[in-house]
Parts: structure tokens; sequence; C-alpha cells
């Protein structure tokens, strides 16, 4: 079953058995973003599982965004952080609340934008190779869901164009869950 057309791209992405091509993403970054979201939103389409959409989403992201090593999401158990789908090296597999920037994320349930994570007395170093990070909390009707976790090697490397536009497409994983 087709997910849908999206306006500008070569073949749109199907749930069986039919290759799957990326999108052609525009140089302007607010476009390339809203093309980003926009895809993200047809692939997710009609499939209310976390697990399929993330990882799908995870993989989209890393894809087409670059100078990411890790892109993922984390969900909340009621406790703490557990890791879930995500492209990159092996990851923690739990990240209590009150520790580095995935924690803060969940506990504040605001994105956190570090340029540099070796400037975070409490960051957990998953991927040593790691400089910057953006982590986006997952929250649905107050609730909090988990997190859209992005590392980058290099330092800075997300803007406010990045941290809008990677909020987009976490708001398409939380909007396919209802």
């Amino acid at each position: 079953m087709p997910c849908g057309r999206v306006s500008g791209h070569r073949r749109t992405p199907y749930r069986r058995g039919v290759s799957f091509t990326l999108p052609d993403l525009s140089d302007s970054p607010a476009e390339r973003y809203a093309e980003l979201a926009a895809y993200a939103r047809a692939l997710v389409d009609g499939e209310p599982d976390r697990i399929a959409n993330a990882a799908n989403l995870s993989a989209l992201v890393k894809a087409t965004v670059p100078d990411l090593n890790w892109v993922g999401f984390y969900f909340y158990d009621g406790a703490e952080l557990v890791v879930g789908p995500f492209q990159g090296l092996p990851a923690c597999i739990r990240i209590p609340l009150d520790r580095g920037v995935c924690g803060a994320a969940a506990r504040t349930r605001t994105t956190q934008r570090v340029d540099d994570v070796h400037a975070v007395p409490d960051h957990i170093a998953c991927d040593g190779a790691t400089n910057s990070e953006l982590v986006v909390p997952l929250v649905r009707d107050g609730e909090l869901i988990g997190v859209f976790d992005l590392d980058s090697e290099r330092t800075a490397r997300f803007t406010d164009d990045d941290q809008r536009g990677l909020e987009a497409v976490a708001a398409v994983f939380v909007d396919a869950l209802r």
C-alpha cells in the first residue's frame, strides 16, 4: 500500500516490497526541512507503530541530514530512557532522567542543543567521537514518550534551522501515534 506521493520526488515510499528512493532536498535549510518533514509524514502515514516509525525516521534523517554520526530514539519507560531504533554505533541502553543531554531534554521537556558536549559535566559519552548534540523531547498530551537524539562529530553542528526542522520531524513522529 503506498504511503502517498510527496511532490517533487522520484518515487513514493511503500510499506511492502518496493525499494525506497531518498528525496532530493532543496539547498535552502528552511525549504530542505519543510521537504524532509513532508517526506517523513508520507513515510509514517497510516502507520501507528512507534518502533516501525522510529526505525524509518532514524534511517531517513541519517541518510539525508549531513554530518550526523548517530540518530535515534529513546523511549521513556516510566523511570528512565531506554534505547529504541537508531542509526549509528551501538548506544547506551538506559539513561536516567537526571543525567546527560537526553535526560535533560526528557526532564525539562525542552529541546537541548549543545555545541560542545565535552563542556556538559554530566554528558553521557556513548560515542566518543560525538562533539555536538541535539535532543528533542517527544511529548503527547502532556506525557513524556521519549526523546529524538541526534549527534555529530562536528562541534557546533546544529543551527536554529536544524533545531526547528528536526523538531518538525519529531512532531511528525508524535502525530503518527494518535
